[in-house]
């Protein structure tokens, strides 16, 4: 007001001043007087109009506050909360929404639309002992027991709330029922959304055989969350096994060596169909097939034979909708995958009709005589399935082995036909699968193993095409460490040579 003041009352230019009357004018004193008053005047008109001025801004600004508040009203913002710590019961029941909607946000009850394999979010499975987990890098190993203690008390936190959750005591009503430990615990997956927080889904041994409870958690960057306690029993969930089939009929055999102890023997729920292509040793398998039939008194098989060239794609295709009883779990094999029986029960633990399809990341066998190369024999092949660093690597980069039901399979469409040979069928079924409701879980499991066989790369092949053919094979063939160690081979025997004539002349 002060600075306003000087302004209006700087005095004008010759021009515009006012006259003032001269000093020994009669009217002196009158005049000065009426020209004060006039500037009196008009400082108080001009102070009156800022006022009004001022008065309008800040109506302007109060309508502004209100129509940002309506409008926070309308949309909240999902983080801002407020804990108003008068009433503690309202705060506790915003900060429960909240939680509830980063849940809802996340994939756990329903899949997400994905637009590419590389956008999906893999699980890592773990055990009481042991994390399985695709990232290893020069600190982490594909199998391994948490060294950091994190995350050592978050996966242990986890078991104790599903334990707490299972025993509690409205679960089971006044009926005795069995107090589950942490020894019931037979695996479970997980996996973080960094946006979101971090998904658990626990599986406990139930009350009887091929019964189990399963748990789902939710970590959402604050307290876990109970989302789901369910009964699951697989007694009557039957898996159908198809591998499609060229030749190979010594590959085939010690698949069935695998497929009668797993499948028939210690599983018992299992079917298995043969999708053979073409005619040569077509008789040798099947003889194979009868055999294990009568020695295992196995009959839940199913043999078709399929005149033309071998398409990986159509064999597994055909097999799918050659089923004709009730909805099946499918389990897409090939004819040099080992299974367990604990995987038989994760195929079937992970799929779920509408909801959910399986995309097990397997571990791939390293070339054994490299890996056992300095030693007086090869172990048998159950002794060389161990998931370590040295002896394989977790083979991320195939779909080709996948467990859904067959309902899931049909609706999505099934295999592309105008794919050939092999290679290119898998990867396309997967991402339909991504680009649908279902949720996709993929993970490393411990049951699952590619044997290793010789790859073979063909003359035909172009230069560039040839070149990246023997770095798949290098990749297959063993670790970055022992492929080195083959490198300088001759180096290390020198100095092994050195040493020993050394310690001869001293």
């Amino acid at each position: 007001m002060s600075i306003v003041y000087m302004l209006a009352c700087t005095p004008k230019g010759d021009s515009q001043q006012l006259a003032l009357p001269r000093v020994h004018s009669p009217t002196v004193k009158e005049g000065y007087e009426a020209v004060l008053q006039e500037r009196e005047e008009q400082h108080r008109n001009y102070i009156v109009s800022l006022k009004k001025q001022i008065a309008q801004l800040k109506a302007a600004l109060q309508g502004r506050t209100e129509q940002l508040k309506k409008t926070q009203n309308q949309y909240p913002n999902p983080l801002d909360i407020w804990l108003d710590h008068s009433n503690p019961e309202k705060a506790q029941a915003n900060l429960l929404a909240f939680l509830r909607s980063q849940v809802d946000k996340a994939e756990v009850h329903s899949g997400v639309k994905l637009s590419t394999e590389y956008a999906a979010v893999p699980f890592e499975s773990f055990t009481l002992q042991k994390v399985y987990q695709l990232e290893t890098g020069l600190t982490r190993h594909p199998e391994e027991k948490p060294v950091r203690k994190d995350k050592r008390d978050e996966l242990m936190e986890v078991i104790e709330l599903a334990v707490g959750s299972l025993n509690q005591p409205e679960a089971a009503g006044n009926a005795k029922h069995h107090v589950y430990t942490a020894s019931d615990f037979v695996e479970g997956i997980y996996r973080t959304e960094k946006n979101k927080g971090t998904l658990y889904e626990l599986t406990f041994k139930g009350d009887a055989k091929h019964q189990f409870k399963k748990i789902v958690l939710f970590r959402p960057f604050g307290p876990v969350m109970k989302v789901k306690n369910e009964n699951v029993d697989m007694a009557d969930t039957l898996i159908n096994v198809i591998v499609p089939l060229a030749k190979r009929a010594s590959k085939f055999r010690q698949f069935m060596q695998n497929f009668r102890e797993m499948g028939i023997q210690q599983d018992g729920r299992i079917h298995l169909t043969v999708v053979y292509f073409g005619k040569e040793q077509m008789n040798e398998v099947k003889s194979i097939l009868e055999n294990t039939s009568k020695s295992a008194n196995f009959k839940n098989f199913t043999f078709i034979q399929l005149n033309e060239e071998f398409s990986r794609g159509k064999g597994l295709d055909v097999g799918a909708r050659f089923w004709k009883g009730n909805n099946v779990v499918l389990f897409f094999c090939d004819v040099d995958i080992y299974f367990t029986a604990e995987f038989l029960n994760s195929c079937r633990l992970n799929t779920q009709p509408g909801k959910k399809v399986f995309y097990p990341v397997l571990f791939s066998q390293y070339n054994p005589s490299i890996i056992y190369g300095h030693h007086d024999s090869i172990p048998s092949l159950e002794q060389q399935l161990i998931i370590k660093k040295e002896t394989g690597f977790w083979r991320d980069f195939g779909f080709g082995m996948t467990c859904q039901y067959r309902s899931d399979f049909i609706n999505i469409g099934g295999f592309d036909l105008d794919i050939k040979g092999w290679g290119g069928e898998d990867v396309h079924l997967y991402r339909k699968y991504l680009h649908s409701n279902l949720i996709v879980i993929r993970t490393p499991v411990r049951g699952l193993f590619h044997l290793w066989h010789e790859k073979q790369c063909l003359d035909e092949l172009t230069p560039e095409q040839y070149k990246m053919c023997m770095q798949s094979k290098a990749m297959n063939e063993a670790s970055h460490g022992q492929l080195g160690m083959l490198v300088f081979k001759q180096e290390i025997e020198t100095h092994l040579h050195r040493q020993k004539l050394s310690s001869k002349k001293t």
